[in-house]
């Protein structure tokens, strides 16, 4: 047995007696204002459950909440998100310049930003890490995100240029595509009398042009698929393309064609292939974070074990034990170093609710991951003083493969949601908002969310009929359906606390109401990912996902180009409203636009909504400066350990902005 099994048996085991212990009169009782007496850790350290054991210690790898939380402490990018609000914060950028259009950002780096080695951090760093994760051979989950840049989709799917080898003149991609959008600020050539960004009088804009910014004002080149097969067949179903392409010469596209320019060591410019409103809140993410070239390129995959690792966080690792606990210490070379409060950060990766209640109550946690109150258990600590009561900038949702029969029918997607009671849902889960869109409720101010269609069974049953599989009423009132191909599909999940009685609720409903059962399967993790990601589970399979930045484009970029659907469902008039709306500079209209995209979305039903979530998880009252803000990130560099009880958290600590 494992000592991280060991350490949890153990805290069970304690529970029953550490739980009736009397504590010192000066701390509160745990059967009146919290669950569990709060008493702080001798240590300056902040003991926390983070989930799922990590995938990845590599920032540019993993896309999980678990591992994003993690690399908040381990990494740093150029912004980092504002504690409460999750606004972008000046990080190893100390200031910036955005061009009148949102396509072109720069940024003007801290001198004094220091690897965990001691070696300097540089523009240079962000250059090198942002064209690794968009490399073919890194396989980031995260490559989505980064596919603003321009040319990046195109770098990324090893595509290639086409050159006339007499001229020396690209292609461009506008004269084989009447239909492509304007291009941005960024893709126009630099005209001096009228100037690309704003005046500011405090701070000039004056960075030096160079020749590859010229370059990247210049309209997008034409772009084909990098092996023969692809770009032959699609040279065949295009004569005019064929035509132009013959006796031209082909040039793969490489890292240096990417959009991101070190203008000298402490100026980085980023160029995007459109506007991009949403995106410094977005470079917070975790694919934007830096990693150390020379020690990835001198150990390879093992560059993150912990004799090699090198990072650029408030911490560092200290110790990692799979599995069981993973230790993180403060990191005295990181630039900021006097900010940070806490010693260590104590990582367990624990998935079962009721253990992580229970180690929380016996005072071997001091905060634990959100979600992690089981139902049960939420009318005794609901009313608690350490519960952290705020809503979530998350959705639960249905996945479905919709490359697969039968849910390559529309009309079998359909009926599988309207088959599902989300207000009885939400009732039975008590924390969360029945939810019929693809964005949270109640989030994002001013945006007119559209609605999808409301629980409605004899209209589920109809489009079965229609899509050739008739719902048949037995004599007892139930249904059954004895044409539907339920060893085509199933419902899988990762083995996490409340997942299983989500999956089997769900069950239920279709049994009830289309007379479907549809099976259901648990995995680890990792595992649940990839079958996910590489669509090869068929059916069902639970989603959840939370905001990266405070934007509706976070949720609805899911199913743009290079998004994480995990459904296959991917349709470029979805795109390209998405797309119109990112080039309105009206901040109304294009919300209007948005949910426009939105509505179109849940017409074709890829997933099903369930729910907008609630936070729904505990601190105890003398760990400060960990907010329960939207999407559940913490800047751990804010945290720390209050002794003086007058200046505990007497309840959910607010989170309006300073």
């Amino acid at each position: 047995m494992s000592s991280g099994k060991c350490r949890q048996i153990v805290g069970l085991i304690l529970l029953a007696s550490l739980a009736c212990t009397t504590l010192s009169c000066s701390v509160v009782s745990s059967n009146e204002l919290y669950f569990g007496n709060p008493v702080p850790p001798k240590r300056n350290i902040l003991r926390y459950v983070s989930g799922d054991e990590p995938a990845s210690l590599d920032p540019a790898i993993s896309d999980g909440q678990p591992e994003a939380r993690l690399y908040m402490a381990l990494y740093e990018g150029l912004v980092e998100y504002d504690a409460k609000t999750l606004a972008p914060r000046p990080a190893l950028a100390e200031r910036w310049h955005i061009n009148n259009d949102s396509s072109e950002f720069t940024f003007h780096l801290r001198r004094n930003g220091r690897w965990s080695n001691g070696d300097p951090i540089d523009a240079n760093d962000f250059v090198y890490s942002f064209r690794r994760a968009l490399a073919k051979e890194t396989a980031s989950h995260n490559v989505s995100q980064t596919l603003y840049l321009k040319y990046a989709q195109a770098y990324n799917e090893q595509q290639v240029f086409v050159r006339d080898p007499k001229t020396g003149q690209f292609l461009l991609a506008r004269d084989f595509n009447e239909s492509l959008p304007p291009d941005p600020l960024s893709g126009t050539p630099i005209d001096e009398a009228k100037p690309e960004y704003l005046p500011d009088a405090n701070e000039p804009h004056s960075d030096p042009d160079t020749a590859f910014h010229r370059q990247m004002h210049s309209p997008m080149r034409l772009t084909l698929p990098g092996t023969e097969k692809a770009r032959t067949k699609l040279l065949d179903a295009a004569p005019k393309l064929k035509a132009a392409v013959a006796g031209k010469e082909l040039v793969p596209v490489k890292a240096e064609d990417l959009g991101v320019e070190a203008v000298d060591n402490y100026t980085l410019r980023i160029s995007l292939h459109q506007s991009g409103p949403f995106f410094l809140g977005l470079l917070a993410h975790q694919v934007f974070r830096i990693v150390p070239r020379k020690v990835v390129e001198k150990y390879g995959a093992a560059w993150t074990q912990p004799d090699h690792i090198v990072t650029c966080g408030p911490f560092k690792l200290k110790t990692w034990i799979p599995y069981d606990k993973l230790v993180l210490e403060r990191d005295p070379m990181y630039w900021d170093a006097a900010t940070v409060k806490l010693d260590e950060l104590h990582f367990y990766p624990i998935i079962d609710n009721h253990t992580v209640m229970n180690m929380y109550k016996v005072g071997e946690l001091d905060a634990v991951y959100n979600h992690a109150v089981p139902n049960p258990w939420l009318h005794v600590l609901k009313d608690k003083k350490d519960y952290m009561d705020a809503v979530e900038a998350a959705i639960d949702y249905l996945v479905m493969n919709t490359t697969r029969p039968p849910l390559n029918d529309v009309r079998v997607r359909k009926a599988f949601n309207l088959s599902i009671d989300k207000k009885a849902y939400a009732a039975w889960r008590q924390i969360v908002k029945p939810l019929t869109a693809f964005t949270p409720e109640g989030i994002f101010a001013g945006y007119p969310q559209p609605k999808g269609p409301a629980f409605d069974p004899p209209a589920a049953r109809r489009l079965l009929g229609e899509a050739g599989y008739p719902v048949n009423q037995n004599a007892d009132g139930s249904f059954s359906c004895p044409t539907f191909p339920v060893a085509e599909v199933e419902f899988i999940y990762n083995t996490q606390g409340a997942n299983r009685s989500v999956a089997e609720w769900m069950q239920a409903q279709w049994k009830q109401n289309l007379g479907i059962t549809v099976p259901l399967r648990n995995m680890e993790w990792k595992t649940y990912l990839e079958q996910r990601s590489k669509l090869q589970y068929k059916g069902f399979s639970r989603g959840a996902w939370g905001a990266d930045y405070m934007d509706p484009f976070t949720f609805l970029s899911l199913f743009y180009i290079g998004g994480r659907s995990d459904t296959g469902w991917l349709d470029p008039k979805y795109i390209a409203m998405l797309d119109e709306a990112n080039r309105t500079l009206d901040h109304k209209k294009r919300y209007e636009l948005l949910a426009k995209a939105e509505a179109y979305m849940l017409d074709q039903q890829p997933i099903i909504p369930i729910d907008t979530a609630s936070v729904n998880w505990l601190k105890k009252p003398y760990v400060k400066g960990m907010y329960p803000n939207a999407a559940s990130l913490f800047p751990w560099k804010y945290v720390y350990i209050e002794r003086d009880q007058s200046k505990w958290d007497f309840g959910t600590p607010s989170l309006a902005a300073d």
